[in-house]
């Protein structure tokens, strides 16, 4: 049970990115899922908290190839978050498989 709520907190990008976490990880009495969920979380936060300089610096440039730089930046990110959140998943669960 611990390595599917564990997975879960990964996995929840795609139904409740910080909801799912949040709640797993206050939840849990168990440190191993609060570990995986408060991971899981930061990984999920993360790409919003890169936004917000982003953000910033898309409404100072003056160039629109720099904001294109800034939006692909912010697309490599999100992507690459993504990515990581469903690797941990599946490393969760295969770990105890």
């Amino acid at each position: 049970m611990r390595q599917l709520l564990s997975a879960l907190s990964y996995f929840s990008i795609f139904f409740a990115p910080f909801i799912f976490p949040i709640i797993v990880w206050i939840a849990s009495r168990d440190p191993y899922v609060a570990m995986h969920s408060k991971r899981a979380l930061i990984s999920h936060i993360l790409p919003f908290i890169a936004a917000v300089p982003l953000l910033i610096l898309t409404f100072g440039a003056n160039h629109p190839g720099s904001v294109l730089g800034y939006i692909l930046l912010f697309v490599i990110i999100y992507f690459g978050s993504f990515i990581y959140n469903i690797v941990k998943g599946i490393q969760v669960l295969r770990d105890y498989a």
